[in-house]
């Protein structure tokens, strides 16, 4: 039994679901068991950029479910190097929808004129936020949930305005004509020059934002020399237009990250937990991460011969090193996706290993632009025959010059980011007390053919509840996402519904994703 000093407040966790995404539940774990961070499956390139509007460094993708189809929206642009200067043109926001994730189509919006034709997919343009002193920017549109929203409302975003730097609410009716809510900027303390986006908290009843900030150097309408990381900042809002004084996100390994883009939202499947792919920044040759205005991070080659073998080893040599004469680190930076996960929208687990790596090295691969995540991760329906749904994860490849970018399709199964695993001789997890609500015990879990997961419902003190021992627990095994714990054949747990447990989990060659009291269906 526990005799650990003070006994702790249970945690309510009532009916939702908990994935083991973070350590908030954990009390405790003996033998070989500990959480495994789970890697996104590459599947096939669901889009290629290759409309003459969309340019050839396509990024910023936002994708959600408005009723039967999905919405994605992305920004297109065209890069160039002309006299060792970037150029950028050709900035628009484009709209493809699709019924699967799979397949996507280029709806005719009719609504904006390329080359003489409104035949295309175009939503908005830098025209249409001039009149507003702002730039486009990286929009993040969301279909608003409020269920007090406004029909004019229904969808929105930010864009960024000019002077002072910030984020000015917009709003549509469809998700295609936009109005602004404010004739100013409604946040301003941060840099913005990223993808900052807002939702609709349905469990705390508020919305959020989140945008970069520099932890360093000045970054004004007037003077832009940013130093430092590259960091998040949040505030929460009653109606889109009135926000709190921003918090800095806070992470639990205490470590300076350099993080591009945040990519954070409540989990479909379990909102209480906001889970973010921000994508992690990283010069693998020393090189400053801003560019200098006067040009003297632009690398020469001598500057060039002196990167490390492995970076010159990677895929567009010629490329890379013509990037890195307009400012090195367009040449020496790499960005990955990486998972965080929090409770309250401040405090996050940031899980340090690489959660979406940029995999095998091939052409368009390992470079400073690619696996952005799109926000967000979506549930669709397995390619499998039989299999339950999965989620689908989108992220980008090649860039830069020449063709356009492509779109690639990554997979999980649901709820898959972390598992609780433990290798064949076994480990066990202790949980903190909890208090649940509900008559069954669900698990998503998967075993070996030889492996097994058992459940034992302990009291507050630690003693096993009678008929709920890991004696009493039907071993289970298998690969599902939903299958019912049960105990001498019997499921039924509402005798210790309402009061303070501990769940102790014995898993042998197995993962446990997530679980959940449930109350049976009628």
């Amino acid at each position: 039994m526990l005799n650990e000093g003070v006994a702790e407040d249970p945690i309510e966790i009532g009916s939702r679901r908990e994935l083991f995404v973070d350590k908030a539940l954990i009390h405790r774990t003996t033998g070989q068991l500990s959480l495994r961070l789970h890697h996104p499956i590459p599947r096939e390139t669901v889009l290629v950029y290759d409309a003459p509007w969309e340019g050839n460094s396509t990024n910023y993708h936002c994708i959600f479910k408005d009723g039967d189809r999905f919405r994605m929206y992305y920004l297109t642009r065209n890069v160039s190097f002309q006299n060792k200067q970037l150029r950028v043109e050709g900035l628009r926001f484009c709209l493809v929808e699709s019924e699967d994730g799979v397949h996507w189509r280029r709806p005719n919006l009719g609504t904006h004129e390329f080359d003489g034709s409104t035949d295309n997919n175009i939503v908005m343009v830098q025209a249409d936020v001039d009149p507003f002193n702002a730039r486009m920017g990286a929009p993040a549109i969301f279909r608003d949930e409020n269920p007090d929203v406004s029909p004019d409302a229904r969808y929105k975003t930010f864009i960024s305005s000019k002077s002072p730097i910030g984020m000015i609410p917009m709003k549509s009716p469809d998700g295609i004509h936009w109005t602004p809510m404010s004739d100013k900027p409604v946040i301003t303390n941060g840099s913005f020059d990223s993808m900052n986006l807002g939702y609709w908290d349905a469990v705390r009843g508020e919305y959020r934002a989140y945008w970069r900030y520099f932890s360093a150097g000045e970054t004004t309408d007037e003077k832009w020399e940013p130093a430092g990381i590259r960091a998040i900042r949040t505030s929460a809002s009653k109606d889109f237009l009135n926000w709190e004084t921003g918090f800095d996100l806070q992470y639990q390994d205490g470590h300076e990250i350099e993080m591009y883009e945040n990519i954070i939202y409540p989990y479909h499947r379990a909102p209480h937990l906001k889970i973010g792919f921000p994508v992690r920044y990283v010069d693998r040759a020393g090189a400053p991460s801003t560019s200098d205005p006067s040009g003297a991070d632009q690398a020469d080659a001598a500057r060039i011969a002196k990167w490390p073998r492995s970076l010159k080893a990677l895929p567009d040599f010629k490329s890379r090193s013509e990037r890195a004469t307009l400012s090195e680190r367009f040449g020496t930076a790499l960005t990955e996706g990486m998972l965080i996960c929090s409770r309250d929208g401040v405090h996050f687990h940031r899980w340090e290993e690489g959660f979406l790596r940029p995999g095998i090295e091939r052409p368009g691969t390992w470079n400073y632009g690619h696996q952005f995540i799109a926000w967000h991760a979506v549930e669709t329906p397995s390619s499998l025959k039989g299999a339950p749904n999965e989620l689908s994860l989108y992220a980008t490849e090649g860039g830069w010059q020449g063709e356009g970018k492509t779109l690639r399709r990554y997979t999980l199964r649901l709820d898959g980011f972390v598992s609780a695993h433990a290798s064949a001789k076994g480990g066990i997890l202790l949980t903190r007390p909890l208090e649940y609500h509900g008559d069954r015990l669900s698990l998503n879990f998967s075993t070996s053919a030889a492996g097994s997961v058992r459940v034992e419902l302990q009291d507050e003190r630690g003693k096993p509840i009678s008929g709920f021992s890991l004696a009493d627990c039907d071993e289970l095994f298998g690969d599902t996402v939903e299958r019912t714990v049960s105990w001498q054949g019997k499921t039924d747990v509402t005798s210790a519904a309402g009061k303070t447990v501990r769940l102790k989990f014995e898993l042998r060659d197995a993962d446990v994703y997530a679980f959940q009291f449930q109350e049976e269906p009628n």
